[in-house]
């Protein structure tokens, strides 16, 4: 007599399966709560700002594109370009140093240095805002202690200018890079570098057709992820330039602020909409080359 069938796959398993999915979303809803009012509320009332005019004396409120479109124009526009640059610039150069610091870090025998380099990247990654610009001014500014030693006047250094400031963002950049591309180098399994060398690959090779290609969605996923920071960043900026240097969050403080012309208030959630749209774009083409190489460095 045949014995009715128990595996996950019957119809009890498909029951049971089934009775399983409620709990699972009633146990995500604490997340999907916290997400809801933290970040969707926000993004709704700043969507909300940015496409909208309220008329001060009736008091109404209608659609517009006013202050989309004057937050591409004029200083607006400059202000984004700014900080655009300064974020990629810092991207490149913070993602190269980090790479080659990590992989010396990963191919050393010193179990004290991997643990020293990354207890040291920990610190500085999370260093910033205005205890960074203090530091840097007090060492590096007009009358530092290493300005005045170096005479780095003389070779044209300026602390307060575009140049300094994105020596600064190399500062917690370049150690956020160590620690996002350290796991990913530990993947890299030695079996692949001895396969090449065993069918006579030299180790340019094995980086240029194996290293690389496995590495490259975590290289420009520790890309995005310092472009994010640079991006983002204001305190840092704030304290240490001003307003010498065009930047978008520099800009946003002060339309907040009230520094604004009358009727244009709203064009710092306007300038806050095209930020989270630059971010998506990068975002964008990172996932899908995430999710293709996952399954190397698992």
């Amino acid at each position: 007599m045949p014995v009715p069938s128990t595996s996950p796959s019957g119809p009890a398993g498909g029951i049971r399966r089934r009775r399983r999915g409620p709990r699972t979303w009633l146990a995500t809803l604490p997340l999907l709560l916290f997400t809801g009012v933290c970040f969707g509320l926000p993004v709704a009332a700043l969507l909300s700002g940015a496409v909208t005019r309220t008329d001060p004396a009736t008091g109404r409120t209608a659609l517009t594109g006013e202050h989309l479109q004057r937050s591409l124009q004029g200083p607006y526009l400059g202000s984004l370009v700014g900080s655009v640059q300064l974020s990629a610039l810092t991207a490149v150069i913070g993602s190269l140093a980090g790479v080659f610091i990590a992989q010396a870090v990963v191919t050393s025998r010193r179990q004290w240095l991997r643990g020293a380099t990354l207890t040291a990247s920990g610190v500085l990654a999370n260093f910033g805002g205005v205890p960074l610009a203090f530091a840097f001014i007090a060492t590096a500014g007009i009358s530092g202690v290493v300005t005045q030693l170096a005479d780095l006047e003389s070779l044209g250094w300026n602390l307060y200018s575009f140049t300094g400031l994105a020596v600064v963002y190399l500062y917690f950049l370049t150690p956020l890079m160590v620690l996002v591309i350290v796991p990913a180098l530990d993947g890299l399994r030695p079996q692949w570098r001895e396969a090449a060398q065993n069918t006579g690959a030299s180790g340019w090779q094995f980086w240029r057709l194996v290293g690389l290609p496995v590495l490259a969605p975590s290289l420009l996923g520790g890309f995005v992820l310092l472009f994010g920071s640079a991006f983002a960043a204001h305190a840092t900026a704030a304290a240490l330039v001003g307003g010498s240097v065009p930047l978008v969050t520099l800009k946003i403080a002060d339309a907040l602020s009230g520094n604004v012309l009358v009727g244009q208030e709203n064009v710092a959630l306007a300038l806050s909409l095209d930020m989270i749209v630059i971010a998506g774009l990068v975002m964008a083409v990172y996932l899908p080359l995430q999710r293709r190489s996952a399954r190397w460095l698992r």
